[in-house]
């Protein structure tokens, strides 16, 4: 691994930072509090997603975790601690982790998600954060905060995009952990792999994209799909037309059509 790194990322005690092959791999390193979050974990992941979107070593990253879970939710210390804090504290803290929700899901660069075990409340919402998702069959899904009278807002934000109303009803309301398969079949997980297989499976289809996918497009094609869900028709319309002629116009666009009309293989 390629670890050029800041004295800010050295000095990370949760959150492990790693580049190769132009694949940038961010790891929650805590796997005896079952990679749980809490306020110091956010703020290291939020430092290592925006050093590996200014990576220009990295094309793809990739969050995963150590251990047998992806991610428990909330840290039980920390949660026994947000009992002494008021609105005003609370809402800080929340503003925090929606401040890394909203970062992953608005980044320059493509985030594939490596889940090897349970993703619950707050790790499912990572999960699901992630442009892409591989997971194991093992793994469970699920937002159970409705089960200790606390509400998963900040996701809910992100799911109803992703998954649409009824299913993010069936999800947030039930507080019921799936398996694997039905969260794919939510569209919750893009791909199941083996235990044996998931690493291997992540980097290959990292490395496919980095190989075959201008950088740029990807960008491109990432921020258009954030922003239209929230423009009518007409400026939907509007909005990807617009983003049509400035791509056109792009130097990968014409790179790409020379190679496309000279019958060349192009490697990005």
């Amino acid at each position: 691994m390629e670890n050029l790194l800041t004295p800010e990322l050295e000095a990370l005690r949760y959150i492990q930072y790693d580049a190769e092959d132009r694949i940038g791999y961010i790891t929650l390193n805590r796997p005896d509090k079952r990679n749980a979050l809490n306020a110091d974990v956010v703020t290291e992941l939020k430092q290592a997603f925006e050093f590996a979107e200014n990576d220009e070593s990295v094309k793809v990253i990739v969050l995963r975790a150590a251990g047998d879970v992806f991610c428990a939710g909330a840290d039980l210390a920390y949660i026994q601690d947000l009992q002494g804090f008021g609105y005003t504290d609370n809402l800080e803290d929340s503003t925090h982790l929606m401040q890394l929700f909203h970062q992953i899901y608005t980044l320059k660069k493509l985030v594939i998600g490596q889940v090897q075990g349970h993703a619950l409340a707050g790790g499912c919402g990572l999960a699901a954060i992630c442009d892409l998702t591989f997971a194991v069959p093992e793994a469970k899904f699920g937002y159970t905060e409705v089960k200790i009278g606390f509400i998963p807002a900040i996701v809910s934000v992100f799911l109803v995009r992703k998954i649409g109303e009824a299913r993010t009803k069936q999800l947030l309301l039930s507080g019921d952990v799936v398996s694997a398969q039905t969260a794919l079949d939510m569209g919750l997980v893009t791909f199941l792999a083996s235990k044996e297989e998931l690493a291997d499976n992540v980097r290959t289809y990292a490395q496919r994209l980095c190989r075959e996918n201008s950088g740029q497009s990807m960008e491109v094609t990432k921020e258009m799909l954030g922003r239209l869900p929230e423009m009518g028709l007409e400026e939907g319309l509007r909005y990807a037309a617009q983003r049509n002629a400035e791509a056109r116009g792009s130097d990968d666009c014409r790179r790409g059509i020379a190679a496309f009309l000279n019958k060349e293989k192009l490697v990005w």
